[in-house]
């Protein structure tokens, strides 16, 4: 379902602000910092998870000064909805995994049910190290087993959000700041 355009703008204007543009980019500058010092010498393949992963790629890997790969794949679970359902894949990583520092950008880790089949993916496909890179850690105790981030720029509280890659029914993914919708 697509809104229109003035509910669309509505959501926002009544959402609640809980890191605003410059609080992002310096989360994103620290966790730069962070896979830097682990990857300069590891001749990683960074994947980026679309579409939440785009922006959080686009700010991300312009600060990782090391050479890497870059491409991308496309899983998602939610197809425009607010819950999940099953594992949908649009694009499959087509580069070869076998014997490589695997890492895997997205925009969040909520309950991880979507990234913990691409971790598992890449590790069938012989990825010697698998690691995950998120701007985003929700608090909570719903995550699925055995699945965390190696890199994380921000925690925040257990709400519905949006910005910076995450979703409100397929709009305000293009705002640099992270907002939580009233009530939810």
């Amino acid at each position: 379902m697509t809104l229109e355009l003035p509910e669309a703008q509505t959501i926002i204007d009544n959402s609640d602000c809980l890191h605003g543009e410059a609080e992002v980019l310096a989360a994103l500058d620290r966790m730069a910092e962070a896979m830097t010092a682990d990857l300069q010498y590891a001749n990683p393949i960074v994947y980026t998870v679309m579409n939440g992963g785009l922006i959080v790629s686009g700010h991300l890997l312009p600060r990782l000064r090391f050479p890497l790969e870059v491409s991308y794949m496309h899983a998602t679970r939610y197809r425009k909805e607010t819950s999940g359902g099953m594992l949908d894949w649009k694009v499959k990583p087509q580069e070869s995994m076998k014997g490589r520092v695997v890492v895997v950008v997205d925009d969040i880790l909520d309950e991880g049910h979507t990234l913990a089949a691409i971790l598992e993916f890449c590790r069938e496909q012989g990825a010697k190290e698998v690691r995950v890179a998120v701007l985003v850690d929700k608090k909570h105790d719903r995550k699925a087993v055995g699945v965390t981030a190696d890199y994380v720029g921000l925690e925040v509280e257990d709400r519905f959000l949006f910005g910076c890659g995450m979703d409100y029914q397929g709009y305000w993914r293009n705002t640099l700041a992270i907002y939580a919708v009233k009530g939810m």
